[in-house]
């Protein structure tokens, strides 16, 4: 019982993690429209959130090592309620932000040390199923996202997508309280300040030169940007290969059966981040839904994507992970091929069934590439390995993001492409034609990655031996 309520504490960390994810985006074109923000300044609402879990991940992971994963997990429920409640408070483009900043920082140490909590609570023979039910977490909360994001968005206010997580939020602060004990070794290790500076603004360089890219044309600026995001990118690397305990510990990269899963991580969240963006610049654009005929069109394939989750887990227990997580690459191929068929008029059942195949296929590949990697760790360094793999998959999700939206910016007139995103402009005729073709580039792209990924999750050893 006590282990049942104490997976239910942390499937709720994820649930609301997933809820915001979805939620916001439908929520950016009233975001833009209320506070009178720009177009490029709206999309550091997703993107910043992003940067923060990125450079935090392993850093917080590594707190949960020194001070208790249970009361780092705790603490990322208090402030990511505390970052809630000020973004709905939020009256201009630099509070909005700063405030996303700081719910970035809750849902940093949530998802720094989820996964180390579980592999505490179960043994090694029973995580996948542990894992499928932390995907079902993810995907009942995206479900809840995309039906109350229409919702709220159409009907009373987008304050209300933040508004929403503070029950939630609380409820699970005394839950965790009551049901999680840490039983994991206390560890002493540094914190990585140089590399974390480093990993930051590389990463906001990057993103920053291309972002810019999309909504207007190339300038000095942006070359100085990507330039010198570029060369901090390298500074980091050269500061985690010598720093005792880095920021991203490389080192987990040389245990053979993590090094693939950790790079199928990073690409798999390259290859997939951006669809659920570019699916609703598609419908909510060329095809003029509404938010909420837009999230209606997508929830099947949040339900099913929820309901395979518990079988893809122990799926992952009675076959090693090698085959789940590449069936699930595999079926997100497919979608992305599948998206990258729509146009200006075919059917709406296209990117339906398209969302339906790569939920699934995300259901399948999370379990048992999350398993392969605690499986194959150190049990002192679970907290670490966690902190990596989400910082690998984040690595991958703003990428992905930035790179979609350049490619599919393209091919319209500079900015249009924002402004469809955000659901402030809409498209008819020839443009809309035009922009579908950009879509579909984008969605190849994203193909191309995906297959990256799913070689990857298959060349790694079929048995994964438990470290230790």
């Amino acid at each position: 019982m006590q282990r049942s309520l104490g997976m239910l504490v942390v499937m709720t960390g994820v649930l609301i993690a997933a809820v915001d994810g979805t939620i916001v985006v439908l929520a950016l074109p009233a975001i833009q429209d209320d506070l009178g923000i720009s177009l490029a300044a709206v999309t550091w609402v997703v993107i910043g959130y992003l940067l923060v879990v990125t450079v935090l991940a392993t850093q917080l992971g590594r707190l949960g090592d020194l001070f208790g994963r249970v009361r780092m997990y705790r603490a990322g429920f208090a402030v990511f309620v505390a970052g809630s409640a000020l973004c709905a408070l939020a009256w201009n483009a630099a509070t909005i932000i700063a405030f996303r900043l700081l719910q970035g920082l809750g849902a940093a140490l949530i998802a720094a040390n989820s996964g180390a909590i579980i592999a505490e609570l179960y043994p090694p023979a029973e995580r996948g199923r542990a894992y499928g039910f932390n995907a079902l977490g993810y995907s009942v909360g995206s479900v809840v996202g995309v039906l109350l994001g229409g919702v709220i968005v159409t009907s009373v206010s987008w304050r209300w997508i933040f508004w929403i997580n503070l029950p939630i939020g609380v409820a699970a602060l005394v839950l965790a309280g009551r049901v999680l004990r840490d039983r994991g070794e206390r560890k002493r290790r540094r914190l990585d300040v140089a590399g974390m500076v480093a990993l930051g603004l590389g990463l906001f360089g990057v993103s920053w030169a291309m972002t810019s890219l999309a909504a207007e044309p190339l300038r000095w600026t942006h070359l100085v940007y990507l330039a010198g995001g570029l060369v901090l990118l390298g500074v980091f690397v050269v500061v985690e290969l010598r720093h005792p305990d880095p920021t991203v510990d490389l080192s987990l990269f040389r245990i053979p059966a993590v090094a693939p899963s950790l790079l199928a991580a990073l690409l798999q969240g390259l290859g997939s981040f951006a669809v659920l963006f570019l699916v609703i610049m598609y419908l909510q654009g060329p095809r003029g839904l509404s938010p909420i005929d837009a999230s209606l069109l997508l929830l099947p394939g949040y339900v099913l994507g929820a309901a395979a989750g518990p079988y893809a887990g122990r799926l992952a227990d009675r076959l090693g992970p090698v085959l789940p997580a590449t069936a699930g690459l595999g079926l997100s191929v497919v979608a992305l091929v599948l998206f990258a068929r729509m146009t200006t008029t075919s059917s709406l059942w296209l990117p339906a069934l398209g969302n339906v195949v790569i939920m699934i296929g995300g259901s399948f590949f999370y379990p048992a590439n999350s398993s392969a990697v605690m499986k194959a760790c150190p049990p002192e360094r679970l907290g670490t390995a966690s902190g990596v793999l989400r910082t690998c998959a984040s690595i991958g999700m703003v990428f992905s993001f930035t790179t979609a939206i350049l490619v599919a910016a393209q091919a319209i007139p500079r900015g249009t492409a924002f402004a469809i995103f955000v659901g402030s402009a809409g498209l008819d005729g020839p443009l809309a034609t035009v922009f579908t073709e950009g879509l579909s580039t984008a969605f190849h792209t994203l193909t191309g990655i995906m297959l990256a990924a799913a070689v990857l999750s298959a060349i790694r050893g079929r048995r994964v031996p438990a470290a230790g």
